[in-house]
């Protein structure tokens, strides 16, 4: 390549600028210069036409190749477009696209407000950053109240359109049939029917039984029910006595003698009084759900204490109890067994009294065995005991989660009682303060907040309190030391410092003034001399106290106190309560914390649960568990006995033949003698 041609190449932006600008000559600086203008200091150039520049044209005397030319030209045009803030590359001809309108920033909320959260920073490689925790103490509550509304509010609406005034007023019915009935059968044991009378009696009484039947139809009913849900139990053996009863009621109208009608009505008033309990105990049981704001329960857990399990608490759910509250239990199942052997000893006799003395005497045998299997007070051995206890339970916000949770607390267990069991919050509070020596009150004060803080407890409250009402200064104490029931030590700020009850400062050797006499008080000591009193009241909260006595007041349950206050010592709690310590442990502090940090098992079945807060839901959770569990094992056993013997009693009439001794006032007497001690059994759950 020549000289000629080189200096052809070689343009400066100044001689393009000067060669094709119509204008005058601008300086490069100045231009650069005007492209940094702000677009308020910049004002719209006016339209200049383009030049056509020809395919060749001198520059210097030189030709200017094509290329070159259209380099120029855009070079040209972006300067314009830059002078008119116009995008880089748009065609002249085109229409510039309408300015989109910037997407709206959402507005950042408030920092600490409900929907802040705060801001990461890019995460670098593969670290993800936490997200923050969203606290809602109000998303229990209502996740709660909608599973109560879903499962026992519209179960107890159900409840609440049966009602029990039918049941009632069938009750009244069916008592005036049972006595309308005695009367006819002592009259006619007394033979004061006359013999024109007789078939007219006979069919009355025949007809109140048919009227008792009818009373108890939904009983009845439901005994079918069971039967065909392949269940047995003592409505389904009700229906067959009903059957074998119209039966022998029809011999009765041939042969003139007086049908068992007041020993079935007695039967039919039974079962109608056990439906009535059931319905009452379900709708308080599920009043008690419905109304719930909070749900704690009681689980067992094994091998808590000295090889016993222990009663703790836990988190309830609804289903722990709408799962298993009308699950059959084993009283249930041992009753269910029962009426099947009953039916077949009826069975029995019916076979044997037709073999030796034909059907009539063979249906007879058979009513009356199975009259004489299930005395009346046998349908309310288990339902009465339980709606008794209903009553006291539905006050206290208590429900048992069904039979399982009635016989894990009846076992031998340990209940735990903490500070908050035995002083609720507001039931302590300070009563003065009292300074000796010449130490600092803030400084006495901060001492004895630091080490009672820092071991917890009943007291910790007050003392925070008090430190933050005089502004005083927070201590971390160090050497933390127990010294069991009466005392603390640690050191404050590098000086020895003991908290306690007078008895333990004297232990210590720390010198108390005279008249210096305040029991009920705690006493702080630093470097050995005694600095301040402070006097503490306890206040007894009722039911509290309610609930430590009837837990003392059962053997086959031990009270372990694991509380960390040391002023709740065992005479303490003797006279404060006024109960008998001999049944309640107190271990030394080392292992009461153990038991304190043991939590209970989620997997282990909740067997009560509370729905309100303090001691007395659950101590008589527990008792009411241990009595009921009693009365209804004490109930079924009776009545077995009691059906036994009539059932053998029976056999034994029928084979010998001594019908005559088959009457209806007889077996009327027989369901009432055992009518006593079954109404005495299921009373015992009253005095929980």
């Amino acid at each position: 390549m020549d000289e000629k041609e080189k200096e052809l190449q070689e343009f400066s932006l100044e001689d393009i600028m000067k060669e094709f600008s119509d204008g005058p000559e601008q300086d490069p600086e100045e231009v650069m210069e005007f492209q940094r203008q702000t677009p308020s200091q910049v004002q719209e150039p006016q339209e200049e036409p383009v030049p056509v520049v020809p395919a060749q044209q001198s520059v210097t005397g030189d030709t200017v190749s094509l290329e070159r030319i259209g380099a120029v030209k855009a070079i040209r045009e972006n300067l314009e477009r830059t002078q008119r803030f116009e995008p880089v590359g748009q065609d002249q001809n085109e229409e510039p696209e309408p300015e989109q309108p910037a997407p709206e920033q959402p507005q950042k909320p408030e920092p600490f407000s409900g929907d802040w959260e705060p801001e990461y920073e890019e995460p670098m490689g593969d670290y993800v950053p936490p997200q923050p925790i969203v606290f809602q103490p109000r998303s229990r509550l209502r996740e709660l109240k909608k599973k109560l509304v879903a499962g026992p509010e519209k179960r107890f609406y159900d409840l609440s359109e049966l009602g029990v005034g039918k049941l009632q007023f069938a009750m009244i019915l069916c008592f005036l049939v049972v006595l309308l009935s005695t009367a006819a059968t002592v009259l006619y044991e007394l033979d004061l029917v006359p013999a024109d009378r007789m078939k007219l009696m006979v069919f009355g009484q025949f007809f109140a039984m048919l009227v008792a039947a009818l009373l108890g139809s939904y009983q009845l009913l439901e005994g079918l029910g069971d039967l065909l849900r392949l269940r047995f139990s003592l409505n389904t053996l009700l229906v067959f006595t009903f059957g074998v009863c119209v039966a022998d009621g029809i011999f009765c109208l041939q042969e003139l003698r007086v049908p068992c009608c007041a020993a079935f009505s007695l039967q039919v008033l039974g079962s109608l009084w056990s439906a009535y309990h059931k319905r009452t105990t379900e709708m308080g049981q599920m009043d008690t759900m419905r109304k719930a704001v909070r749900l704690d329960s009681l689980v067992a857990s094994p091998d808590y204490y000295e090889g016993r399990s222990g009663i703790l608490r836990g988190e309830g759910q609804v289903e722990d109890f709408m799962d298993n509250y009308d699950r059959p239990g084993t009283p249930e199942r041992v009753v269910s067994g029962y009426a099947i052997a009953a039916l077949l000893a009826g069975i029995g006799a019916a076979v044997v009294g037709t073999m030796y003395h034909g059907l009539s005497a063979g249906i007879q045998a058979a009513g009356m065995t199975l009259l004489a299997a299930a005395p009346a007070s046998f349908f309310v051995t288990l339902s009465r005991p339980m709606a008794i206890l209903e009553k006291r339970l539905h006050s206290l916000g208590t429900v048992f989660c069904g039979w399982q949770g009635v016989t894990g607390l009846a076992k031998k267990a340990v209940f735990p009682l903490t500070h908050e069991d035995l002083f609720p919050v507001g039931t302590t509070k300070m009563n003065g303060v009292k300074f000796y020596g010449s130490r600092s009150p803030d400084d006495v004060v901060a001492y004895t907040a630091a080490i009672i803080t820092a071991n917890g407890g009943g007291l910790a409250p007050l003392f925070e309190q008090l430190l933050d009402s005089r502004n005083g200064r927070h201590y971390d104490p160090e050497n933390l030391r127990s010294y069991g029931e009466g005392g603390l030590g640690g050191e404050v700020n590098g000086e020895p410092v003991l908290v306690g009850l007078l008895s333990f400062m004297k232990d210590m050797g720390v010198e108390i003034p005279e008249g210096t006499r305040v029991n009920q008080a705690v006493y702080a000591a630093i470097d050995g001399e005694l600095c301040g009193l402070f006097a503490i009241t306890y206040e007894t909260d009722p039911g509290t106290a309610a609930g430590i006595r009837t837990l003392s007041s059962y053997g086959h349950l031990k009270n372990v106190l694991i509380t960390e206050d040391f002023m709740q010592t065992e005479s303490f709690i003797r006279s404060k309560f006024g109960v008998r310590t001999n049944r309640m442990d107190f271990p030394d502090q080392e292992l009461r914390q153990e038991l304190r940090a043991v939590e209970p098992d989620p997997e282990m079945p909740a067997l009560a649960l509370m729905t309100k807060p303090g001691l007395a839901p659950m101590a008589y959770a527990v008792t009411g568990a241990r009595v009921l569990r009693t009365a209804c094992r004490l109930g079924v056993a009776i009545h077995l006995l009691a059906g036994l013997l009539g059932i053998a009693m029976m056999l034994v009439l029928t084979w010998f033949g001594s019908l005559h001794l088959m009457t209806p006032a007889n077996m009327f007497l027989y369901e009432l003698v055992w009518l006593v001690p079954a109404l005495l059994v299921t009373e015992w759950t009253r005095a929980v």
